[in-house]
């Protein structure tokens, strides 16, 4: 059955590549993202009235998808906070300085830590974990914030997120849609998820160490050094030595929590945020004393200012992508065909109908549709689609059909789940303080280098 695409699906295109040039360019999306809202709202309910209503609505179904996610970053940037005015910061990043001594240690440790952890965590609670620790020592070490944002982001929620080789619920999800085992999905990804994984953060390393060579990006270990220095001795040394230790058994009780409870995402989360919670208000009565109660809410309210500051430009761009999927029917209401499934997985299933099928097409055309239905932002909603297209393609070649739900799987995950949608990778830009859109502009060239590379290998191996 041939998929309608209407009116809503072309405004909705209009503005995907609006957006991404404005973006290019260096320019504010804001403005363009508020207009692609109203302009669906209208089209979609004839109504003047609705039409500006569904701007205002949008913005508050952005706000609660994305509240778990600002709250974890400003509780963790409040407890960086107090960490760093009692000095205990200093103690607890030595034992790291002593192997991370340049930019390029520093880089490549950072990710295959984060990588690490994220295969078993996620990486949204493992960008918490790490950050606070080892962006100071990365730092040091001239490695700039970006650079720093750029490891966790890639080999966080772009390696380990597009394998899940030990949580396993993205090829669950594309292996039951494809009517394939789960460890067929599994073993199809391991050389395409090796190829992105390699060819990706070598660009990106590569692109990195360039413009540091050039100037473009300059470290921020001077600033950083001096930010340090200014801390006050609230705490004596002996002191700072037991909390540098308490604080990480505090996060390895988390971790074991975490395995043993089998705690991932959203509830992972917020065990690390409790955590983090109770860390600040100890330090905060021991570093303050009397005036304890008093620093340990400017505390928070420091990390939250922090966090609404990062996340609002990004509350709007999220509004207008949040309408390709679930969001459109919560936000404006039920105006799309019966038979639609969101308007991402529209366009990707149009896009599946309308071309032949040899198996380099059928590989572009699940690269494509990875991409298209990642635009939503998260990875996971369009995947089944995926999966769903995959199998249609490997029944019509005659195989591959694993192949291919494994390349739609990579490609989704790596656009949406957190490399190139800049509220997607919000976590690692906060947790380093940079640019969520300066991050996403960096990781642009290397992903997509990463993608043609990867959808060439799965030719080869369909």
């Amino acid at each position: 059955m041939e998929m309608e695409l209407t009116a809503l699906h072309w405004i909705y295109v209009v503005f995907i590549a609006l957006i991404i040039g404005f973006m290019v360019k260096r320019r504010d999306t804001t403005l363009i993202c508020i207009i692609g809202i109203f302009l669906l709202a209208l089209v979609a309910t004839g109504s003047l009235a609705s039409s500006i209503s569904g701007i205002f609505n949008s913005f508050i179904f952005a706000i609660t998808e994305l509240m778990s996610t600002i709250l974890i970053i400003s509780i963790i940037v409040a407890m960086s906070t107090v960490l760093t005015k009692s000095g205990i910061n200093d103690v607890m990043i030595a034992p790291f300085a002593k192997f991370i001594k340049n930019p390029t240690l520093a880089f490549w440790v950072i990710g295959i830590v984060m990588m690490v952890i994220s295969w078993f965590f996620w990486p949204s609670p493992a960008v918490a974990l790490l950050g606070a620790v080892l962006l100071p020592v990365a730092l040091r070490a001239g490695l700039p914030a970006l650079g720093v944002a750029m490891a966790m982001n890639l080999f966080g929620h772009g390696i380990a997120l597009s394998g899940d080789f030990i949580i396993q619920a993205a090829p669950k999800l594309t292996g039951d849609a494809a009517s394939i085992p789960v460890g067929d999905v599994i073993a199809a990804s391991i050389p395409l998820v090796i190829t992105m994984g390699v060819v990706t953060t070598l660009s990106a390393f590569i692109l990195l160490k360039r413009d540091m060579k050039l100037g473009r990006i300059k470290a921020d270990n001077e600033g950083f050094v001096q930010d340090q220095t200014m801390s006050k001795n609230l705490l004596t040394l002996g002191q700072k030595k037991f909390f540098a230790v308490f604080i990480p058994i505090a996060f390895l009780l988390d971790v074991v929590a975490l395995s043993i409870l089998k705690l991932q995402g959203g509830d992972a989360t917020a065990l690390v945020g409790g955590t983090a919670v109770f860390i600040l208000l100890i330090l905060s009565l021991v570093a303050h004393k009397q005036q304890g109660l008093e620093k340990s809410t400017a505390y928070l309210i420091q990390g939250f200012q922090f966090g609404f500051k990062v996340f609002g430009p990004v509350i709007p761009i999220a509004a207008f992508f949040y309408l390709g999927d679930s969001g459109f029917n919560q936000i404006i209401g039920d105006y799309l065909p019966k038979t639609s499934l969101g308007i991402v997985n529209d366009l990707g299933a149009a896009l599946a109908a309308s071309v032949p099928l040899t198996k380099e097409i059928a590989a572009v055309t699940l690269t494509g549709i990875g991409a298209i239905t990642g635009l939503d932002g998260s990875g996971f909603s369009g995947i089944s689609l995926a999966g769903s297209v995959a199998k249609l393609f490997g029944t019509a070649i005659g195989g591959g059909t694993a192949t291919l739900t494994a390349l739609g799987q990579i490609t989704a995950i790596w656009v949406g789940g957190g490399t190139l949608i800049p509220w997607a990778l919000i976590p690692a830009a906060a947790i380093c303080n940079v640019s969520p859109f300066e991050l996403a502009r960096r990781n642009l060239l290397p992903v997509t280098i990463g993608l043609a590379v990867t959808t060439i290998v799965a030719m080869f191996l369909i």
